[in-house]
């Protein structure tokens, strides 16, 4: 956070096609989510942007950290936890429409 408490902007790395977090991999209309990968500390919009830039594994965050905010709603900006990320269908925040399909990755991101 910076001296105001607001929440410093996000640098998202990768192949970022536009300014709500799609990448040349994943851009279709519900495909605004960044995640904090937990083996950098870097965010990226998907696993095959951090794979392209990145030279070491990808690595998942522990069970025991799911309250980590980890994950960004690419339309608000705001931040969420794992937790809510896993229980969420859209951004608590805007109501943006979260890509259901994403749930196929998560065995790559999160311990589960």
């Amino acid at each position: 956070m910076d001296s105001l408490g607001h929440m410093d902007e996000v640098q998202i790395r990768g192949a970022v096609v536009d300014e709500q977090t799609r990448c040349r991999h994943y851009a279709g209309p519900l495909d605004v989510v960044a995640i904090r990968f937990f083996c950098c500390d870097r965010w990226y919009p998907c696993l095959q942007c951090h794979r392209e830039a990145e030279a070491h594994p990808i690595s998942r965050w522990p069970q025991a950290r799911r309250e980590e905010l980890a994950l960004l709603c690419g339309v608000c900006r705001e931040r969420f936890s794992i937790a809510e990320y896993l229980l969420a269908q859209a951004c608590a925040h805007c109501g943006a429409g979260f890509n259901p399909g994403c749930a196929t990755h998560h065995r790559f991101y999160f311990e589960l």
